[in-house]
């Protein structure tokens, strides 16, 4: 496979640089997944590859030619784009909104050809859209309005698509069902598929390359080598928004860990430092080294955690 998008010695920015030595590249059939924090860069390094930001140094290719020479016409015939925060035009259907996509191959006046009608009758089909093809836009929920501004772009037939966090406001049905959607359009029409997005797990499940921007640098590689080589992408972050909260000592796995750290978080606020909660065999173990001094604050973490779930007592 030939590299469809390739960046070299890239920095990205506005008066100062967001993202410096931007060396990476992508290939018809992969999904890509952007992930980094907000206001670290995403959304910049988006728009330098639409050629809508200047760049501050280096070279984004486009099928070989650089972003600089290709007009917006040209940029649109390569790369079809989803914001998350779209405006919506007034009075317009899901079914105007989606046949948007044939724009960029005709005049500003044209009329949808059978073959566009029929194109555009499966992408409502495959999105789940058709019950809504002649709603208005200004009706739909939000997951809906995410589909539709999707199904736009699949009516580019561009062969690289950029969605900048395109499950924000899915449900976790309609989030699988698009991730499923989009990999099926990277592997079976040899698309390029680049989606941003705050929740890495889906790396795993759904993209076959990872861009992780951190400390103003863009880590990349295959999904599975930069998250086995990044342990911190692997365990969930713990919160503390409870300035007069200190946590007891917790032995869990991570990902049970978090829940209590966050359960006791919003229903205590005192110094909990001198109690041990501990998680094993699906049952946790609650212990004070001082139970007598501590008996009143034992008993309300107690009751606190049998309303959560059973819990056996380690006195």
């Amino acid at each position: 496979m030939s590299k469809f998008l390739e960046i070299k010695q890239l920095t990205i920015g506005y008066s100062n640089p967001l993202v410096s030595g931007i060396d990476s590249s992508l290939e018809l059939g992969e999904v890509g997944l952007l992930i980094g924090n907000n206001g670290i860069g995403k959304t910049t390094l988006i728009k330098s590859i639409l050629g809508q930001n200047k760049l501050l140094n280096g070279e984004i290719l486009i099928n070989g030619k650089a972003i600089q020479e290709l007009d917006e016409n040209q940029i649109a015939q390569q790369i079809a784009i989803v914001f998350s925060k779209a405006e919506i035009p007034d009075n317009y259907t899901v079914t105007d909104l989606i046949s948007l996509g044939k724009y960029i191959h005709y005049p500003y006046y044209f009329q949808l050809n059978e073959a566009d009608k029929k194109e555009i009758t499966e992408i409502l089909r495959k999105l789940n859209l058709s019950e809504f093809e002649n709603k208005k836009l200004t009706e739909l929920s939000d997951g809906n309005l995410q589909k539709a501004f999707i199904g736009r772009a699949l009516a580019q037939n561009s062969p690289f698509i950029i969605l900048d966090e395109p499950t924000t406001h899915l449900d976790e049905e309609n989030k699988l069902m698009i991730l499923s959607l989009l990999r099926n359009l990277a592997k079976n029409e040899n698309k390029l598929i680049l989606f941003s997005s705050h929740d890495w797990r889906l790396a795993k499940e759904f993209a076959d390359k990872i861009w992780w921007i951190k400390d103003q640098k863009l880590i990349s590689g295959i999904a599975e080598e930069v998250i086995l080589s990044h342990p911190e992408l692997s365990q969930p972050t713990i919160l503390n928004f409870n300035q007069s909260f200190f946590p007891p000592m917790i032995d869990a796995p991570e990902l049970e860990k978090e829940m209590m750290f966050s359960y006791l978080q919003k229903n205590f606020d005192k110094d909990l430092r001198k109690f041990k909660l501990t998680f094993k065999n699906d049952f946790w173990d609650l212990n004070s080294d001082k139970f007598y001094d501590n008996y009143h604050t034992f008993q309300e973490i107690k009751q606190a955690l049998e309303k959560l779930l059973d819990t056996r007592d380690i006195n």
